[in-house]
């Protein structure tokens, strides 16, 4: 009896729990022009889409692709963008404030002018990336790699990808 009651309490909790997985309609109306503050965007492929100047503050867009995007002027404070693929993306003067973009692969991406301000970069691969006049501090650096041609803000520095 004790069994039954445990699988029906727990029967109980997964129904009442909310949904972790992407929200297709939202994805879908940020593929044809709106902005998506707060959303659930995870997994959301947007690569190749043109969407300069969207609001995705706060938004939950971890896993998700944005390679080859064009962003500029995007607004991503706050966003989960852990381990999404910014591969190639253009996002000058996008805002990445206290955004996570642990394990994110930026590599040949530009942020010219973005705000990094606050941001968790850790574990992110910037190689070929072009970060001059980024607001961002060499502390946030530590656990980022990058290489040769990667462009950052007079100053800072960051270590080779093995």
């Amino acid at each position: 009896m004790k069994y039954i009651s445990t699988i029906a309490a727990f029967a109980l909790f997964c129904i009442g729990a909310p949904a972790l997985a992407q929200d297709a309609g939202q994805i879908e109306r940020v593929k044809h022009g709106a902005s998506c503050a707060k959303c659930n965007l995870f997994q959301a492929d947007f690569s190749f889409k043109d969407m300069p100047g969207r609001n995705f503050s706060h938004a939950r867009l971890r896993q998700s692709d944005l390679s080859l995007s064009t962003m500029n002027g995007s607004n991503f404070s706050g966003a989960d963008l852990s381990v999404s693929n910014l591969f190639g993306g253009r996002f000058t003067g996008a805002s990445f404030h206290d955004a996570n973009l642990q394990g994110a692969v930026m590599v040949g991406g530009y942020f010219g002018g973005a705000d990094f301000t606050g941001a968790n970069l850790s574990g992110a691969l910037i190689s070929g990336a072009n970060m001059q006049g980024a607001k961002l501090k060499q502390a946030q650096l530590h656990d980022v790699c990058g290489d040769e041609s990667t462009m950052l803000p007079a100053g800072l520095t960051v270590a080779h990808c093995r």
